[in-house]
């Protein structure tokens, strides 16, 4: 299993980069999107999940889910839907300003308008 979440984290991670790479705005968004989602499953798999057991430490309990993977994670979701919002709103008044959707706001040569 751990090798299955590693997988997951490690392609959600590269695939985000990839786009975070590209020269339109879109694509960033959906890298930026991309790589918040692996690393919000990093930390969530970072807590030791266990079915059944309290999120609490107990004197009865032998096993727990440790919180603050979980409140970390929540937070996460918090900052990366503002930071989302944040970017695209920047790439919106970016294409009304330039005229395009180029990360640089240069045109290829091979565009037309």
């Amino acid at each position: 299993m751990e090798a299955l979440m590693s997988l997951i984290v490690g392609v959600l991670t590269a695939c985000g980069v990839y786009l975070l790479l590209r020269a339109r705005t879109f694509p960033v968004v959906l890298g930026l999107t991309l790589l918040t989602y692996g690393v919000n499953l990093f930390l969530f798999a970072s807590g030791r999940l266990t079915i059944g057991a309290p999120p609490i430490i107990d004197t009865q309990a032998t096993q727990y889910t440790d919180p603050l993977p979980q409140a970390l994670v929540l937070t996460a979701i918090v900052i990366s839907f503002a930071m989302t919002a944040f970017v695209i709103m920047l790439s919106l008044k970016a294409r009304a300003e330039l005229g395009n959707d180029h990360v640089d706001g240069r045109e290829t040569p091979g565009d037309q308008p």
